[in-house]
């Protein structure tokens, strides 16, 4: 047999197995008939692609640069949601980072489809008993989270890899619904270069990590741009639906007070909110930020009426502006100066908001309830901007009803006789309630009371034991004594709990307010004044009111204690403590101009763009922006190419042939440079010379060794092509000085 015609056998890529051509003229088997020949497979045996569809082909196959994405993608996307999961999720996440660190370094293999699916229905299961505690959105955000770890275990094919970042996105946006803040908001920017990282190196068979991460980064760059006029231009629509409640602890104040409850604020260091005046920040004495009012009392605890809880639901029943108007509050009076502030609170999973008196919003989702405070209509899960308007001087209820008055003055029929017994003294010694509540309060001054975070323990008889026994407490046992005794003596008197003064940040102007500034206070109501504060902290601790609560408690005893790595410790080192302003500043601004970016702010920043704010001007906006980034996102990608800056040594030698050509000597199209520096000679002999010298020099710059880089940084030819330009200028020079009817010579 000829070479020509022998049999040739290779190996199909990747099943390991030799198949062998049958030359020209070799007999024909009886196998290679009927069903065979026609490529089919004998009876009752599968088809070769059926019995191989399960093995991943060549171009399927996951490289290990997509593994390395992949195993950094998956910690950073679920960092973040940890909060969020439960034990269990958390539990089998790990198993499955662990079990593909193994797979990635080669220690085990896949685990066993079983296996997973065992998994899966197990943590389904788990998930479905605890829903209902974990809250609608918690218990999505877990089964996300489970079917992307179990996807991740399992994965075999590109196919898989893609489900995975398109999930790695998903997951991404749930965290921005819990983290909002800048510092999150840039890690979240960095995690989704991480996932375009993983589709990235799919399709990139060259390149390294570096190369990946690079443009990674720059496509998320060259999408902010469009996410920047997508977000100014775009209208502001309510939403559709509301985000299901998340079911995790509340932060702040509490509708229930008792004596240990601000203690445990007193603990945190953690920002309650943010407050810019328009002018003069007032002063610390004068920053009493009202957010609960609290009228029932048992003996132990205050709590909030029923009759103001009823107000509450039905100012979210109204869910409008007009609530105001329905609980009779527009009309009130509002003498004197008035504050005009702007409030960043951040997320409490509550209702109150925080205002000085008396305060007034204009804001969709707010209201003004009886008791003067601010209302959301909506919890805060997120930050919330809302401007306000207070009048500090303005005078608070001047008429009291008389189911107000009888809840005002309401005492538990039994306990705490001693106090009860001092305020008959009081009353039997000043008749007048004004002169009895200042004897009240200056009975707090001259008596050896004692202002702690420590109290020693109370029995049954709270008040008795703080006034008699024990003498020391923080603002809850003043102000809880206070109200007893007005109420005792006939004046209707209620806690009203917030937060006193504020840290100032003198480069941005704001106030910053924490958690461990709670505090609580007393208004009585009098005929000729209405509600009136009454604070009796300021008489045992004053400099707790007039210079904050820095003044009276050292950090480390208080809320530093339990914040190992609160930026609140670098206020003792100067430099450190400018920087930590300097990040909350920034991060201040981002929540004013980025999530406080409301219709109002949208209209006076487009009026401002375009002056008269009309559908068709937005319209050529969005247009002619959407146009411009897609010819950079073109440009780019490589799909737009601009000219590029044309070559100097043939602008310098374009330059001297059109001055040649004002002297009646052109250069023809067929002319090259020693053909038209032959003609230069003969026509002008003695500066023929010169641009003969001259053209050899351009022929050796642009087509000799040097020309194979025309930026090449060699020092000799560098120095050639500085000086062909100094002799193109002059040969230039030359033509132009002479005469109009003077020809070459």
């Amino acid at each position: 047999m000829s070479a020509r015609h022998r049999p040739v056998s290779f190996r199909l890529a990747g099943l390991g197995k030799r198949t062998r051509l049958r030359a020209r003229g070799d007999p024909v088997k009886p196998e290679s008939t009927g069903a065979a020949a026609a490529g089919l497979p004998p009876l009752g045996q599968a088809p070769l692609q059926a019995r191989d569809q399960s093995r991943p082909q060549a171009g399927d196959i996951i490289g290990r640069q997509t593994l390395f994405w992949l195993l950094l993608t998956y910690i950073a996307i679920l960092g973040p949601l940890y909060r969020q999961c439960t034990s269990w999720t958390l539990g089998i996440c790990a198993i499955c980072l662990v079990w593909r660190v193994g797979i990635y370094l080669g220690k085990v293999a896949r685990p066993p489809r079983p296996l997973v699916s065992t998994l899966a229905i197990a943590a389904a299961l788990t998930l479905a008993l605890v829903a209902m505690e974990l809250g609608v959105l918690n218990a999505l955000v877990n089964l996300l989270v489970l079917g992307y770890g179990l996807k991740y275990i399992e994965m075999r094919e590109r196919r898989d890899v893609k489900s995975l970042v398109l999930v790695g996105y998903f997951l991404i946006g749930l965290s921005l619904i819990e983290h909002q803040s800048l510092w999150y908001s840039l890690y979240l920017l960095g995690v989704s270069a991480l996932n375009a990282c993983v589709l990235l190196s799919l399709y990139r068979e060259r390149g390294g990590i570096p190369d990946t991460l690079a443009t990674g980064l720059r496509l998320m760059g060259l999408s902010l741009p469009l996410a920047l006029v997508l977000f100014v231009v775009l209208p502001r629509f309510p939403p559709l639906w509301l985000v299901p409640q998340l079911k995790s602890s509340q932060t702040g104040l509490s509708d229930t007070l008792g004596f240990g409850d601000i203690r445990r604020l007193t603990r945190s260091a953690a920002l309650a909110f943010r407050a810019s005046f328009d002018g003069d920040i007032p002063a610390n004495s004068s920053l009493y930020w009202r957010a609960l009012v609290l009228e029932d009392y048992d003996g132990k605890h205050w709590t909030q009426s029923a009759s103001i809880k009823m107000q509450q639901h039905k100012a979210r029943l109204l869910a409008t502006p007009a609530a105001d108007d329905a609980l009779g509050l527009t009309r009130l009076r509002k003498p004197g100066p008035r504050l005009d502030y702007l409030v960043i609170a951040e997320p409490s999973r509550q209702h109150w908001l925080f205002a000085l008196d008396l305060a007034q919003s204009q804001d969709e989702i707010l209201v003004r309830l009886p008791d003067y405070r601010l209302y959301s209509l909506q919890r805060l899960e997120q930050r919330r901007v809302y401007r306000v308007n207070s009048w500090p001087s303005a005078r608070l209820g001047m008429s009291l009803d008389d189911a107000a008055r009888a809840r005002n003055l309401r005492l538990p029929e039994h306990g705490n006789p001693a106090t009860r017994a001092l305020a008959e003294t009081f009353l039997a010694s000043y008749p007048e309630p004004r002169a009895r509540l200042n004897a009240m309060m200056r009975y707090f001054n001259q008596q050896p009371f004692f202002y702690t975070l420590s109290p020693p323990q109370v029995g049954p008889q709270q008040l008795d034991d703080f006034l008699f026994e024990n003498r020391a407490g923080f603002c809850v046992h003043y102000a809880s004594a206070l109200a007893f005794m007005a109420r005792a003596t006939g004046l209707p008197a209620r806690l009203v709990t917030g937060y006193q003064g504020g840290e100032p940040n003198p480069d941005a102007g704001y106030l910053s307010v924490y958690q461990y500034m709670a505090h609580a206070w007393v208004e009585v109501w009098l005929d000729d004044g209405g509600w009136l504060r009454f604070d009796p902290t300021a008489m045992v601790a004053p400099e707790r009111v007039a210079q904050g609560f820095d003044a009276s408690f050292a950090a480390a005893d208080s809320y530093l204690s339990d914040n190992s790595f609160s930026s609140l410790r670098f206020r003792t080192w100067p430099w450190l403590n400018a920087l930590r302003l300097s990040l909350a500043s920034i991060d201040y601004y981002w929540s004013l101009w980025v999530l406080g970016f409301d219709t109002q702010h949208q209209y006076r920043l487009l009026t401002n763009l375009l002056g008269d704010v009309s559908a068709t001007r937005v319209a050529l906006l969005m247009l002619l922006s959407i146009g411009v980034i897609g010819l950079a996102i073109a440009y780019s990608a490589g799909l737009l190419r601009f000219p590029r800056d044309r070559d100097p040594l043939k602008l310098g030698y374009d330059r001297v042939c059109r001055q040649l050509a004002r002297r009646g000597l052109a250069r023809h199209p067929s002319d090259g440079p020693e053909t038209f520096a032959a003609r230069v000679a003969m026509a002008a002999p003695e500066f023929g010379r010169s641009f003969h010298r001259f053209s050899r020099n351009y022929i050796g710059l642009k087509y000799g060794p040097d020309s194979d880089n025309d930026r090449s940084d060699g020092k000799e030819s560098k120095r050639r092509r500085q000086a062909f330009t100094k002799q193109a200028w002059r040969l230039k020079l030359r033509l132009m000085l002479l005469s109009p009817w003077r020809g070459l010579k």
